[in-house]
This record gives C-alpha cells, sequence and structure tokens, in this order.
C-alpha cells in the first residue's frame, strides 16, 4: 500500500525465550557468546563517544561493499541467505521434468526459466515490446493516448500518474481507487528542480542516458538528443506540480475524495469513467484524488504538449520500465545509469539474482509457499506472537506513564494499541494464481501479465468486503512493515532468519534486535502520521487539542536533532522526512528496553564477554545496523528515504537515552550525551 510504513532495517527475530516470565531456555555460553560478535567491535572508540562505530567499527574496516552493491551491512547478508535459498527452489522448479500444468510449481519453474533464457530474449531483441511500441505508434489524439497509457497502467508501466487501489482513508471498511502524481523517469520532483551541481551532472547524465536508449530503439544521434529533450520537458512539468516527499507525509493533504463529475472537471482533457472501464475497474462514484494541482497541470499538459512528444514520453516508459527484460544492451545500459550513476553501484548482480528478484515480486506468494515450507517452521509464529504481546504490554505501560497526555487521550491509545494485530511469516490464505498464465516463450510477456494479474486482482477489490487476510509483501521478503489502515504489523518469513534471530542467544540480545523491531512497528502507530489513524484505521482526530500540541513539541525536538546530522560534505539529513522513522527508532527501542528489565527482574545479574546484560542489549541493537554505504548511495537515500543513515539511526536514539548512558558509565560532556535540555523523549 502507498501509506504503508516500511521499516527497512536489519531485524532480529523469532526468540525462543518467553520474556516476562523469565522461562529462559539452558544454553551452552559458548553459543550464548556467538550472539555478539567481539571482531565487530572496535575498543579504539569509546563508546560514549561514537556508539556506533565502538559496536561495528571492526566490522566496518574489514568488510568492503561488494562490487554489485551500492551498501553492504547485516541487512544485505541476511538477503544474500535468502537469495541462495531462492536460488535453490527456483533452479529445482525450472527443472523439473515432471509438473502440473497451471500449478505454482510450473508457473514459478517457468517464469524463473524464461528470464534465464537469455540467448532466447537476445535472439527476440525489441521483439517482445514490439506490439507495445507498435500500439503507441498508432496514437492519433488525446484520447487514443490516454486510453494507451490505461493499457500500459495495467500492464505495469506507470506514466503520467499513478493509481492504486487501498482503504479509504476515513472509511477504512470500503476500498477506494486512488488517483496520486507519478510519472516520472527519476527517483525524485528534486533531480529536475535543484540547481546544485551535482543535480546538474545528474540531470546531464539522464539526457545521455535517454540518448543511448533511443539509438538502442533505432534512432540517429540528433532524432535521439531530440527525442530526449521532449521527454525531459515533460517530466519536468510533472515535476514542478508534484507535492516534495515531506508534504506528501501528510495524510490529510493527499486525501480529496471526488465524484467521478468533479474529476472530470478537474481534469476536462481525461473521461475516467471511459478509461476505468477500459481498465475492468467496477463502475465508481468517487476516487480519491491524492494531489490535485498536479492533476491540473497534467490536464493543462494534455493540451499544450506536441502529440508526437507524449507519443515519445511513452515509448521510454514501456522501455525504461521493460529494460531487465529486453537485450543485454538494454539492461548494461539501465544499470549503468540508474545503479552507477544514481547509487555509485560498480558492476551488475548475476543474472540467476536480477531474475529471482523479479520472480519474487510477480509470483511472490507462488514462490513463497515453496520457502516457508523449507525454512519457516509453523511453531516460529507462536513464538514471534508471544515476543510481541509482551512488547505491547511494555508499550501499554509507557503510555500510562507518560506525564503529558491527558487520560481521555489515553484511553484511546490504549484502545488502538490493544486493536493491533499481527501478522507472522506468511499469509494465512495464499493467493490463487489459477488465472495466470505463464510459460516459457518470453520474460518479458510473463511479467506483463503478472503485472495485469495483480492490477486485475486489486480493481476486483473495490465494492468488496476488506480481505483483512492479505499481505503487502510476500514471504521471501527481508523486511517488515506497518499499515495504519488495517491497523497491523507485519514480518514476513524471510527476515526471520539468521543473522538477526539468534534462538540461542540470551535476553539481552534478542530484546536488542527483534525487541526493539516490534516496538518500532507499534510505535509506528504513534508517529507523527500514524498517531492520525484511529484504532479502527481512521484517518480521524482522536487526540485534544492540547495533547496534540504535547506531541509536536516532542517531535520538533526530534526533527531538530536529525537535520543537524551530516553524513557527507554539505549534505544534511531531512528532519521533516525521516521523522515518522526516527520516532519509532526512539519509541521502539526504548519500549524494548523496559519489556527487558521485566524479563531481567528476579534474575542475578551475569556479564558475557565482559558486558552486562543491558550493554549486550545496545551491543545488539547497534550492530543490526552495522552498514558499510557508497557516497553516491547516501546522497540518494538523503533525499529520497524516509530512513536516516544507519549510523544516525544508531547514535541518534541512544544519545536521548539516561538508561545508555548508566549501562556505558557515560557523562555529561560525552558526545554520546545529549544535554538535557535537548533530550528527545515522546514514549
Amino acid at each position: 500500500m502507498e501509506k504503508r510504513s516500511v521499516v527497512v532495517i536489519g531485524m532480529s527475530a523469532l526468540l525462543s525465550l518467553a520474556m516476562y516470565t523469565g522461562q529462559a531456555q539452558k544454553m551452552p555460553i559458548s553459543d550464548i557468546k556467538k550472539a555478539i560478535d567481539l571482531n565487530n567491535l572496535d575498543t579504539s572508540v569509546q563508546p560514549c563517544e561514537n556508539f556506533f562505530l565502538y559496536a561495528n567499527g571492526g566490522w566496518l574496516k574489514k568488510t568492503p561493499i561488494p562490487a554489485s552493491e551500492s551498501r553492504w551491512g547485516s541487512f544485505n547478508e541476511l538477503a544474500d541467505q535468502n537469495n541462495a535459498t531462492l536460488r535453490s527452489l527456483l533452479e529445482e522448479e525450472a527443472t523439473r521434468r515432471e509438473t502440473v500444468k497451471g500449478s505454482n510449481s510450473q508457473k514459478v519453474g517457468d517464469f524463473y526459466a524464461s528470464g534465464m533464457d537469455s540467448l532466447a530474449i537476445e535472439k527476440a531483441g525489441i521483439a517482445s515490446a514490439k506490439a507495445e511500441l507498435d500500439r503507441i505508434a498508432l496514437i492519433r489524439d488525446v484520447k487514443t493516448l490516454l486510453e494507451t497509457n490505461a493499457h500500459n497502467h495495467m500492464q505495469g508501466v506507470g506514466a503520467m500518474y499513478n493509481l492504486y487501489v487501498a482503504q479509504d482513508d476515513k472509511k477504512s471498511d470500503e476500498y477506494a481507487l486512488n488517483l496520486v502524481q507519478g510519472g516520472l523517469g527519476l527517483p525524485d520532483r528534486d533531480y529536475y528542480l535543484k540547481d546544485d551541481a551535482r543535480s546538474q551532472n545528474i540531470r546531464q547524465e539522464y539526457m545521455k542516458h535517454l540518448q543511448n536508449v533511443f539509438q538502442l530503439l533505432g534512432s540517429d544521434e540528433a532524432k535521439a538528443k531530440q527525442q530526449s529533450e521532449s521527454i525531459v520537458a515533460i517530466e519536468t512539468q510533472l515535476a514542478k506540480a508534484s507535492m516534495t516527499r515531506v508534504q506528501l507525509r501528510d495524510p490529510y493533504a493527499s486525501y480529496n475524495k471526488k465524484t467521478l463529475e468533479e474529476a472530470g472537471q478537474l481534469t476536462p482533457q481525461i473521461n475516467w469513467p471511459s478509461l476505468f472501464s477500459q481498465m475492468g475497474i467496477p463502475p465508481l462514484k468517487t476516487v480519491i484524488i491524492g494531489q490535485p494541482e498536479f492533476f491540473k497541470s497534467l490536464n493543462q499538459l494534455l493540451g499544450s504538449v506536441a502529440l508526437e512528444d507524449w507519443k515519445t514520453y511513452l515509448r521510454w516508459h514501456v522501455v525504461r520500465q521493460s529494460a531487465f527484460a529486453l537485450p543485454h544492451a538494454f539492461v548494461k545500459e539501465n544499470f549503468r545509469f540508474y545503479s552507477g550513476v544514481l547509487s555509485g553501484t560498480k558492476e551488475m548482480q548475476p543474472r540467476w539474482k536480477r531474475v529471482a528478484r523479479v520472480t519474487d515480486a510477480s509470483l511472490g506468494e507462488a514462490l513463497g509457499q515453496l520457502y516457508v515450507a523449507k525454512v519457516f517452521p509453523p511453531e516460529a509464529k507462536q513464538r514471534l506472537l508471544t515476543m510481541i504481546k509482551n512488547i505491547q504490554a511494555a508499550f501499554r505501560e509507557h503510555v500510562q506513564n507518560v506525564d503529558w497526555m491527558s487520560d481521555v487521550t489515553k484511553q484511546q491509545a490504549l484502545k488502538k494499541l490493544d486493536s493491533f494485530v499481527s501478522k507472522i511469516g506468511y499469509p494465512d490464505k495464499w493467493r490463487d494464481y489459477k488465472a495466470l498464465t505463464i510459460d516459457r516463450k518470453s520474460y518479458l510477456a510473463n511479467v506483463w501479465r503478472s503485472n495485469e494479474f495483480a492490477f486485475k486482482y486489486d480493481a476486483n477489490k473495490l465494492g468488496k468486503p476488506i480481505d483483512r487476510l492479505e499481505w503487502g509483501m510476500s514471504p521471501p521478503t527481508v523486511n517488515a512493515y506497518y499499515n495504519p489502515s488495517m491497523n497491523e504489523i507485519v514480518f514476513p518469513a524471510g527476515i526471520l532468519r539468521p543473522p538477526f534471530f539468534n534462538p540461542s542467544a540470551d535476553d539481552a540480545v534478542n530484546y536488542g534486535s527483534i525487541g526493539a523491531v516490534i516496538g518500532h512497528e507499534l510505535t509506528h502507530g504513534f508517529d507523527d502520521q500514524g498517531r492520525q489513524y484511529d484504532a479502527q484505521g481512521n484517518l480521524k482526530d482522536w487526540w485534544t487539542p492540547a495533547d496534540g500540541e504535547n506531541f509536536n513539541k516532542r517531535a520538533e525536538v526530534v526533527e531538530k536533532q536529525f537535520s543537524a546530522y551530516q553524513p557527507l560534505d554539505s549534505v544534511y539529513v531531512n528532519g521533516k522526512l525521516t521523522l515518522g522513522e526516527n520516532l519509532a527508532d526512539l519509541g521502539g527501542l526504548s519500549i524494548s528496553y523496559t519489556a527487558l528489565q521485566k524479563a531481567l527482574a528476579g534474575k542475578k545479574s551475569e556479564k558475557i564477554d565482559g558486558f552486562t546484560p543491558e550493554q549486550r542489549f545496545f551491543l545488539a541493537y547497534a550492530q543490526v545496523w552495522r552498514m558499510n554505504a557508497r557516497p553516491e548511495f547516501l546522497r540518494r537515500q538523503v533525499l529520497t528515504d524516509p530512513h536516516s543513515p544507519a549510523e544516525y539511526r544508531v547514535n541518534g536514539p541512544l544519545s536521548n537515552m539516561p538508561v545508555f548512558f548508566k549501562a556505558f558509565g557515560c557523562k555529561d560532556g560525552d558526545k554520546m550525551v545529549r544535554p538535557e535540555k535537548d533530550r528527545a523523549k515522546v514514549w
């Protein structure tokens, strides 16, 4: 979902320990010691000066970034392990001699085999995309331009704008169609509008990329230059009309529910009922338009931009979003710009890894069933559900004890907290892919059919009851998320594996890793965005004005703190953009620490490798975040990502926590100790 809050962090998981009851398993001390890798430490750095480097400096020095990656950390290490598992599964299915036609096994195997058949892809050339390019060539007016674009949307090619089906923000028991800004070839509007030297260089490289692609399509140099200029001109106008990423964080600003007649008045060039009918969308009375000013500008561009330029623009977006399935020359050029120029990656990932990723994106729950059967035992769900229950109880105490919130608002907060739904590992109901045809004839055709299947699947939800069993990520995904409309936290099986989960670890380590993650996800329901949704998932103000103001004052302290962080020369973290994730990190860590203290109550405090349980808690959290990143990646992250760079996700929250200061003996004046007047504390 567009509004889903994604963690994008390295997470540990799956405790085999019962938290509040203190029922810890007996384990060999040698296994417990492995949970914190002492070789990762850099003891030349004092923990009270830079805890991220103290905990991870040894690892950072000895671990180069692979040439095929823009960053490398524990998060990537787990993804690499999962990729190896997926490769084994996919190759087994692709080489299986006897499969039932139409089965998940057949579809997964044939999809992967079609992507791995590079000889067939090279032989076909651009023919696999020819039908769609020919369709664009036949456009004769604005009406057929919009119809062709609508057809492309069904195949997963987003141009001009984006649309999706999700719960109505203000009526969470109903699905709604959302129209939102989009249509850019660069990652963000600011790439088109900022005038610093790096932004100008990227725009020049983008022009070069466009020209190279059109020359691959058969244009001569002069024609390719002209085509590139027309695309950049259109996209720059769309960028100027787009909201910033900070503005998009306001859910009210992007909730503009309109009748189809009102939508037509906003964009008289666009016959929405006709386009929706063409796309198989059931008859609608209303639609939610995320950014009305964007659509007004799009309407104006439809009348002012030459039709041939629009056709060039559509051709570009079809090829851009299909390049991975075209001949190697397109793949190579796409990598050169999007991975090389924008993120600093030096080499392309091996083909099997790229095809496995696309297979997961296209057939996630079909592949996920095979994955889960191999790596995720059923009893694991209950273990993590117990952990979540205990962290939730700790959060309840924090809410009850805050001194800045009135009793009436606290009651609503506790009601929401008690309403959280947890999803662990994999869906209780798997998606049915019977209507999807997959064969070995064409990789790109398989991708487009999969995208159209997914589009129709979502469109078919309109007018029907909310499917509360649905997942927004596939089981192999190394990630987790909070969905405010469902008021749910979701942990795919892909993240619930070593090196983040260590069943032999002590309580302190597991609370510092998965405990902080569970707390992080719960806190998303009460961050600057999530707090605006009630227990039923509706966008509704349930705060008293005074309590809302008190929250904002505390959130502003976090915003100011992170805005001062400078990962690169002249590059600062955007405290407004990253506010939700920073609040979730701080809240999640504080709540999990409370849970740890309950688990340790009545027990003798024992050191392991010379570290107390409290120290191991913070070390485990920090080592989850070990990461090396290329400068290009950091620049892109700061501009586009709501997550702060890894170092600040460690040092940022810890520098506000007196329990951390006590654990490592930090004193006023140390770099890891923020002055008391500047410390952030929300939950």
